[in-house]
């Protein structure tokens, strides 16, 4: 193993083992942090996938600093903390306790941070991040139901949750190349800086970033940030090429579950409505009051299932408040997820084998319910998010895992033309 990578949600983690495969390293995914002795396998990435954005941050640390112990154990030269291309965090973090806990851990004095994405609209300029041309604070991430994010000023709202003295590293710099971004990381850790966030509007300038960041013992961001890591193992002659072993997904039969409630989870359903896909739509405050239970869901799947049918929960901000007034905000969220988990083993033990899920919370629910512990990355169905297959099991289970902002309007119809 070369590379090592701590991911604070499912989805996420996914979108950055795509990343890595697509640059030529041979990469598996990881749910949860493995027992000693987990086989890795010819992986030179490795990308463990937590669920600890939301958690308390002592919880986040413990099981981030739990996961880096164990790739550096495997031989990890270099490890990345993943989080969200939106910087999804809440006043206290997790992003900047874990981030200060890994520094330590590392023996580091000096990382990155970088959530760029621009292939999906994510861009930071002078230090304030964009979502496609609005500020973070004026998009719809401002009404995210777990993580509202109110100030694009990404310097402010990491310097709020870490110890650590934060800088920037602007756009004019970045702009000149790796060099220029290697003689600023130096000039950084002069002047007492331990956490520089870097500007990147383009792919060309992730690709410098990673240049110039080759010799980071850690490096903190969104998937993008990976994009030129490969290359630095690569001139080093440490990569061995692509694995033997293709991607090939199971035959059998397929649903969509989707428990994420932004904008473009939701512009999705809505194009799937419009070809005529059959629906489902459940409402928190219905499985509270034991109106819907997961053997109606489940049926319902079944008596649809010469078709790729859809259970969603998604609504509109005021409904997804409504119901968080009555339930509190982190129930709500979590009887839909626990709902799908039980409908996804229901189904899984009907011989399904083939999920598209969305949503990091809920894609997180459904593969732990499905006891998956590591994936192979197969085909990408748009940015950021390919389909993937367990390993390991003696019944292996396709999977596509979007994170709820991801993806073009056709996602659910498109993706399973990849399949066929």
């Amino acid at each position: 193993m070369l590379l090592g990578a701590v991911a604070d949600d499912l989805t996420g983690a996914t979108d950055l083992a795509l990343t890595l495969a697509r640059e030529g390293m041979r990469t598996v995914q990881v749910v949860g942090v493995p027992a000693a002795g987990f086989d890795f396998g010819d992986a030179e990435a490795v990308v463990i996938a937590l669920k600890s954005r939301t958690i308390p941050a002592s919880e986040a640390i413990a099981l981030s600093l739990d996961a880096a112990r164990c790739l550096r154990a495997a031989g990890a030269e270099q490890i990345i903390f993943k989080y969200c291309s939106t910087f999804d965090s809440t006043p206290e973090g997790n992003i900047g306790p874990v981030t200060d806990a890994l520094m330590e851990l590392l023996g580091t004095s000096l990382t990155l941070a970088c959530p760029a994405f621009p292939t999906n609209g994510r861009t930071v300029y002078r230090g304030h991040l964009f979502f496609g041309d609005l500020l973070l604070s004026d998009s719809p991430m401002k009404d995210h139901p777990l993580t509202p994010m109110t100030d694009a000023n990404l310097v402010r709202v990491l310097q709020a949750q870490s110890r650590s003295k934060v800088g920037l590293i602007s756009h004019d710099i970045v702009d000149n190349g790796s060099n220029a971004i290697a003689a600023a990381f130096e000039a950084a850790a002069g002047t007492g800086h331990q956490v520089v966030l870097v500007d990147a509007v383009t792919d060309e300038h992730l690709r410098a970033i990673g240049r110039a960041a080759a010799g980071m013992a850690l490096i903190t961001g969104g998937s993008g940030i990976a994009i030129g890591l490969p290359d630095n193992f690569r001139r080093a002659g440490k990569l061995a090429g692509p694995s033997a072993d293709g991607f090939a997904a199971p035959e059998g039969p397929a649903v969509m579950l989707a428990g994420s409630c932004s904008a473009a989870t939701r512009r999705q359903i809505g194009a799937a409505i419009a070809a005529g896909v059959p629906v489902l739509k459940i409402d928190p405050l219905d499985i509270a009051a034991g109106r819907t239970r997961p053997q109606t869901v489940t049926d319902w799947v079944l008596s649809a299932r010469d078709s790729i049918p859809l259970v969603y929960s998604s609504a509109d901000p005021a409904d997804v408040r409504k119901a968080q007034d009555v339930l509190g905000r982190d129930r709500a969220g979590a009887l839909v997820e626990e709902l799908l988990a039980d409908v996804a083993i229901a189904l899984r033990a009907d011989g399904y084998n083939r999920f598209l899920v969305a949503g990091g919370e809920t894609s997180g629910a459904v593969v732990n319910a499905l006891g998956v512990q590591a994936m192979r990355i197969g085909p990408e169905i748009d940015p950021g998010v390919p389909w993937t297959c367990s390993i390991g099991d003696d019944r292996p289970v396709a999977l596509a895992l979007k994170s709820g902002n991801f993806g073009a309007d056709d996602f659910f119809l498109k993706a399973w033309r990849l399949l066929r």
